[in-house]
C-alpha cells in the first residue's frame, strides 16, 4: 500500500488535543493518530449503516449461577450464524471469562451482545466491533 502525504491545518487548541492523543495512546507520531481517528470513524459509519463487521463480546460471570451456562449456550445457538467461536477461561474458582468471536451485520451483533450482556448473572460485558476490510 502506497503512502500519500498531505497537509492538515488545525487551530492551535485542536493541534494540542491531537498531541495529547498521541501522547496518551503512545502513538509514534501524529500520522498514526490521524489514521486511528479516521479508521475509528469509518468503523462507526459501518456500524451505523449496518454493514458486515467482525466483533467480540467479552463477558465475566460466576459459573455457579444457576442455569447461566445453559442460557448463554442457548443464546449463542439461537445466533449460530453470527458466532464464530467461543473461548472460555477460568479466572478463579468461581469466576469465568468468555470471549465470543462474531461476524455479521452490525445491528445483529449489537442485538446479540445486548442479549448476552443483559443475561442475569453476567458481572460485566463489552462488545467491540471492527471492519473486516
Amino acid at each position: 500500500m502506497q503512502v500519500k502525504r498531505f497537509g492538515v491545518s488545525l487551530e492551535e487548541d485542536m493541534l494540542n488535543s491531537l498531541d495529547e492523543l498521541v501522547k496518551n495512546n503512545k502513538f509514534p507520531n501524529r500520522s498514526r493518530a490521524i489514521r486511528h481517528l479516521i479508521k475509528s470513524t469509518l468503523i462507526e459509519d459501518k456500524i451505523d449503516n449496518n454493514k458486515i463487521v467482525a466483533g467480540a463480546i467479552v463477558i465475566v460471570y460466576d459459573h455457579h449461577k444457576r442455569e447461566l451456562n445453559n442460557k448463554l449456550m442457548n443464546v449463542q445457538h439461537d445466533h449460530h450464524d453470527l458466532v464464530l467461536s467461543t473461548q472460555h477461561v477460568h479466572l478463579e474458582h468461581d469466576l469465568c471469562l468468555e470471549n465470543i468471536a462474531l461476524k455479521g451485520k452490525a445491528k445483529e451483533l449489537l442485538h446479540l451482545a445486548d442479549r448476552i450482556i443483559g443475561t442475569k448473572g453476567i458481572k460485566h460485558g463489552k462488545l467491540v466491533m471492527t471492519d473486516i476490510e
